[in-house]
């Protein structure tokens, strides 16, 4: 039995976190795109990685409000 904690349980969920994802790397000034980005510094896509939760955790936050 495998468990992957990468699968989207809901599947209209990945496409909405790939939009996320890719509005995040615009905003910060990395260049992302659609299929390969095994170019990518580890810096770079640390970057949208962490920013995507810092938006998550700010949105969550101001909805607690």
């Amino acid at each position: 039995m495998t468990n992957s904690s990468s699968k989207m349980e809901v599947p209209q969920a990945k496409d909405a976190m790939n939009r996320f994802k890719m509005e995040v790397a615009n905003e910060i000034g990395v260049n992302l795109k659609q299929g390969y980005n095994g170019d990518l510094t580890s810096r770079e896509a640390g970057s949208i990685g962490g920013e995507m939760v810092r938006q998550m955790i700010k949105k969550q936050e101001e909805s607690m409000k």
